[in-house]
Order: C-alpha cells, then sequence, then structure tokens
C-alpha cells in the first residue's frame, strides 16, 4: 500500500534538484534558457520523436549514448533542427563552455524548442549559461524558459509514501501547446525523481505509460522534430516501489499531456475520443487517433456542433475494422447513432449541443465488435490557430 500527495515547487520539490532560467534575448521578453542540474550523478532514460528529421539535440544525446547526467540545458524560440552536422558541433561547444563554467556538470544534455531551420545563436546560450546559479530552486522559471507559444506553465509534483512512513517524490514539467500529435509532439517534458529506480525499470515505465499519454494527444495532427521526454533519477531518497512509481509517473505524464491540450494553440475545449468495442486494442487506438486529429471533427467542435455524421465518417475512412449496423455514438450519456438507428431528434440534438458547449466532455464510439479500447485525447481548431501559426516566426 501507499499514499501519493502533491507538493509545491515542481522538479525543485525532489532532493538534490535545481533549476531556473534566464532571458538570453531569444525571445523579445521574457525567460528562454533554463537549467535542471543534480547535485548527484542521474541515471536517465528518454523517449524521442518518430519524426525522421530529428533535430540536432536528439542526435547529440543518441551519438554519445547517454545514459547518466546531471545536467540538462534547455532553450526555447530555436529547435537546432535540420541544421546538420553544424547544429550538433554547436551543441558541442555550448556544452564544453558550461563544463567550463561549471566543473561539476557531467555529461550534460541538450533540449530545445522552437523555429526549425535556424542555427542556434550560441553566443546568446553561453551568455545565458555565465548567468545560471545552480543553487537556485526555481522551478516555476524552467518552465517559463522553454514555453513558446503556451500560455501557461505546466508543473506537477507528488511525494508517494510507502509503509514505515518511507517515502519518494516524483516531480514533471512540460511545454507544448501545437505541432501536437505524438509519437510525440512538439513537447518538450522533463521528469525527476530521487526514488531508487532500476535502470531497467525506468526503460519499462517510460515506454508504457508514454503510449496512454503523451502518445494519446492531438491539438493539429503535426509531428516535431524535437518531441522529448526525459526522466532522471538521482536515487536520494533510497526508496522504491515499481507499483507506487508506475501509479505515481502515469499520473504525471496524463496530467502534463491533459495540460498540453487545453493549452492548445487557441483551444478552448478538451475533448476525450473514447473508441470501444473494438477488435483489439491497436484498432481502437487508430480509429481514436483519427477522430482526435481529424480538421472536420475538431472545426465541428469549436462550433459546438453535434455533427456525428463526421465522427462516424472518420472512423469508417481510419481503416479499422466497422460495421455501421453494430456502431453506437454518445456525446457523454447523450445516444445519438445506435447500431443502425439515426436517434438524433431535435430534442437529442439540443442535448448533445449542451454537451458540447462544456470546456470538457467525451465522445463515446462503441463499435460493438470485440474488446478494444482506447481513449485518445484533443481540442477544437479555431481561428486564433490559424493566427498564432501564421505569424509563428514573427
Amino acid at each position: 500500500m501507499f499514499e501519493i500527495f502533491s507538493i509545491k515547487n515542481g522538479i525543485t520539490s525532489v532532493d538534490g534538484f535545481y533549476a531556473s532560467g534566464v532571458n538570453a534575448g531569444l525571445k523579445k521578453q521574457g525567460l528562454d534558457v533554463g537549467f535542471i542540474y543534480s547535485d548527484k550523478l542521474c541515471d536517465v532514460e528518454a523517449i524521442f520523436t518518430k519524426n525522421r528529421f530529428q533535430a540536432a539535440p536528439i542526435k547529440h544525446f543518441k551519438k554519445h549514448n547517454i545514459q547518466k547526467t546531471n545536467f540538462i540545458l534547455a532553450n526555447s524560440k530555436n529547435a537546432n533542427a535540420m541544421t546538420g552536422k553544424m547544429g550538433i558541433e554547436d551543441i558541442e561547444e555550448i556544452l564544453e563552455f558550461a563544463k567550463e563554467k561549471f566543473p561539476q556538470i557531467k555529461n550534460p544534455i541538450m533540449s530545445s524548442t522552437g523555429v526549425i531551420g535556424v542555427f542556434i545563436p550560441k553566443e546568446k546560450i553561453k551568455n545565458a549559461i555565465e548567468n545560471f546559479d545552480l543553487s537556485k530552486k526555481e522551478s516555476n522559471n524552467f518552465a517559463k524558459s522553454i514555453m513558446t507559444t503556451d500560455t501557461y506553465e505546466k508543473e506537477i509534483a507528488f511525494e508517494v509514501v510507502l509503509k514505515e512512513n518511507k517515502s519518494f517524490k516524483i516531480a514533471g514539467v512540460a511545454k507544448g501547446a501545437g505541432m501536437i500529435n505524438p509519437a510525440m509532439a512538439t513537447m518538450l517534458c522533463f521528469i525527476v525523481t530521487d526514488a531508487d529506480i532500476p535502470k531497467d525499470d525506468m526503460r519499462e515505465l517510460l515506454l508504457k505509460n508514454v503510449d496512454k499519454t503523451f502518445n494519446a494527444i492531438s491539438v493539429d495532427g503535426d509531428r516535431s522534430t524535437n518531441d522529448s521526454v526525459f526522466l532522471l533519477s538521482n536515487k536520494k531518497s533510497k526508496v522504491y516501489n515499481k507499483e507506487a512509481f508506475d501509479f505515481a509517473l502515469n499520473k504525471i505524464m496524463h496530467h502534463l499531456a491533459l495540460e498540453i491540450v487545453k493549452d492548445g494553440e487557441g483551444a478552448k475545449k478538451l475533448v476525450g475520443f473514447e473508441i470501444s468495442g473494438a477488435k483489439n486494442d491497436d484498432e481502437a487506438k487508430i480509429a481514436a487517433k483519427a477522430l482526435s486529429n481529424s480538421l472536420l471533427v475538431k472545426t465541428a467542435i469549436f462550433g459546438e456542433d453535434p455533427n456525428w455524421g463526421r465522427i462516424a465518417s472518420t472512423i469508417g475512412a481510419s481503416g479499422i475494422e466497422c460495421n455501421e449496423n453494430s456502431l453506437k455514438i454518445s456525446f457523454e450519456d447523450v445516444l445519438v447513432y445506435n447500431k443502425g438507428e439515426i436517434l438524433f431528434t431535435k430534442e437529442v440534438e439540443e442535448k448533445a449541443h449542451k454537451i458540447m458547449k462544456k470546456d470538457e466532455f467525451t465522445i463515446k464510439c462503441d463499435l460493438g465488435i470485440g474488446t478494444g479500447y482506447f481513449k485518445a485525447y484533443g481540442c477544437d481548431l479555431g481561428y486564433e490557430y490559424v493566427k498564432i501559426n501564421a505569424e509563428y516566426r514573427t
């Protein structure tokens, strides 16, 4: 048995971790370069985007096969993607500078987000490093430093208490609002813990939980070059329980994933797309993701229009096994289509419309074929999304 409690101060609430952010001039105003530092060397695991054009920070991580680290340098406004060999060399130069400035740094990692196809401004990053204070516990400033089109910081932290009052802490911080279609999304996520978790469990549990969290969300159907989820453990608590850690890790990743969808560029609504009764879980996932990515479904959500025909059409176009005579479609508990029977009277439409006026709701589709299940998450797509992305570099 275990208990889990929310705690304050984000990633810096975890013993031995420090973080902050500074302004390097990458943004017109606000924090844009940050760090996470541990006073003890950490095991590290990471999952990256499946975009074939992975950014230089990911290539650098893989090139050095980093297994342990105590320092992550992160920046916004510049993705350092599609920058070739020079992009990696620029990271090498920047991180060597960081090690000269702070000799306690071991095997540093760099993580970037922002505009693709622009070389990283090395001197500005170096000037930022000059202003770092590794004793700072300013998790919120780090969260601000990695924001691009995000409208708010995304942080969460827990203390997990086991028997005999033994406990460990785990916390996460993320950014993401656009180019969201995992595997994974234009998102960065950093999870830190003092749990004494074995390296093999880190990989296993990270992979297990990413599928139903970050890989279950979509804002706009685009997949970025820089998507990364890092898990760092400095093991300082000397406490670990696999079941408890798995539970806490899932809560952190699920919370941060939904925060990204809620903060989708211009988004006003968080929508769950629940597929049940599919042939298998894989087919349920295909259908759920198709709904979360459909522009027609997203615009209907924006207009609060319970156009169930778009939902049916999207499922049918997804390529999975389905049959209109076994399909059920509901907006929350409002059934609009039942195994070939159209229930969409004016009264039912009005009830469904009221559901869609809510900030958060679920569209449920029972395929009536098997036991496959998956729930994806998406949002509406409106005028503000177009405006933000039309002016992204200006």
